[in-house]
């Protein structure tokens, strides 16, 4: 779509040789690669889910799955830890209204292109991305490894990019089985980066004098976008209705941290965010990630870590050293021996399954 950068080009040199099988999956092809590389004695497989980026493809996402699978792979021959026998496989599917699920391009374009509904379309189909990657988790064991227990499956991790970065962010907060996650130029906060967009774009509904209060509401971000943020966005999710800031009470930081106990607690977060992003301003996610990293940082019992990396001079792109720090980021993660599956409660999968 015109206008609409492809920020997948790092520049890496070529891309590893590692296999791919597109596999049909509860009505959507799933491109999973790294299967015919698995070593024979593994005991367990980690499955890293890819988003693609907004009017691009799953196929955009081969690069990353082949040099995350090879890197894992290279790792475990130098090892001899326990962790090693778990397996990577990546996982890649098409997110809602983009390529093999295409129903109407111009939903994908912004409201400079002239897309009234811009901020419905983009978040219906960022939510409903988290919603069907969920609902993957639940059966692609059945399906990839049809022969094998139930647990063979012990690990998931997220890696997404542009529109990918925001369904990964919420797919770390709504899926208590994915443990890992690699946000790549997204934004956990849908409202404040909409109104950046709305502001940018000189829409009528924005009102620069009042810093933007007429535009949430507006015919151009509804009441009903609204209550959707508040329920499925991570600022939503924390602060509810509220500000993203430090709470100025006990009770309020209390509340904060019971929100972050049942949502994040012994996650690992990489955030990767372009210094020079102008369509992702990282000051759109500034509000939400101080108070994020700073609630790791007060409440080591939450036991979260996040890693918040911004690169000079880099714009919309998934830089090269943004892949690197990704693929080093998810070695580690799929390697430690911190919580599976096993270890989710029944009262967080009974949740997951309701949002």
């Amino acid at each position: 779509m015109p206008g609409t950068p492809n920020p997948m080009a790092a520049g890496l040199g070529p891309t590893p040789a590692v296999s791919m099988k597109t596999i049909q999956m509860t009505g959507l092809w799933v491109d999973v690669y790294g299967l015919a590389e698995l070593a024979p004695d593994a005991t367990s497989v980690a499955v890293l889910w890819l988003h693609n980026p907004r009017t691009r493809s799953k196929e955009e996402m081969a690069d990353i799955a082949a040099r995350a699978v090879a890197a894992h792979n290279a790792s475990v021959q130098k090892t001899k830890k326990a962790a090693a026998r778990r397996g990577l496989v990546a996982a890649a599917f098409d997110q809602r209204n983009h390529g093999s699920r295409m129903v109407l391009q111009e939903a994908n374009g912004a409201w400079r292109n002239g897309n009234a509904t811009h901020a419905q379309d983009m978040f219906g189909v960022i939510a409903g991305t988290a919603a069907d990657t969920s609902l993957l988790i639940d059966l692609f064991g059945s399906y990839v490894f049809p022969e094998r227990e139930a647990g063979f499956v012990d690990r998931h991790l997220v890696l997404g990019v542009s529109l990918g970065g925001h369904s990964g962010w919420q797919l770390m907060f709504r899926d208590p089985r994915v443990v890992a996650g690699v946000m790549v130029i997204g934004c956990p906060d849908f409202i404040n980066l909409l109104s950046d967009r709305a502001r940018l774009t000189k829409l009528s509904t924005f009102d620069a004098a009042t810093k933007g209060a007429s535009f949430l509401g507006s015919k151009d971000f509804p009441q009903g976008l609204m209550q959707s943020c508040f329920k499925h966005d991570p600022r939503g999710m924390v602060f509810s209705k509220g500000e993203p800031v430090w709470p100025a009470s006990e009770g309020e930081q209390e509340k904060v941290k019971a929100a972050l106990r049942s949502r994040v607690a012994g996650k690992k977060f990489l955030v990767t965010s372009g210094g020079a992003d102008k369509l992702v301003n990282y000051e759109c996610s500034r509000p939400f990630l101080d108070v994020f990293k700073k609630a790791a940082q007060t409440w080591p019992d939450l036991e979260l870590s996040v890693e918040d990396n911004v690169y000079a001079g880099i714009g919309h792109e998934f830089s090269a050293d943004m892949v690197k720090d990704s693929v080093r980021f998810i070695v580690d993660a799929v390697s430690a021996e911190g919580r599976t599956i096993a270890h989710v409660s029944s009262n967080a999968d009974e949740r997951s399954s309701k949002i």
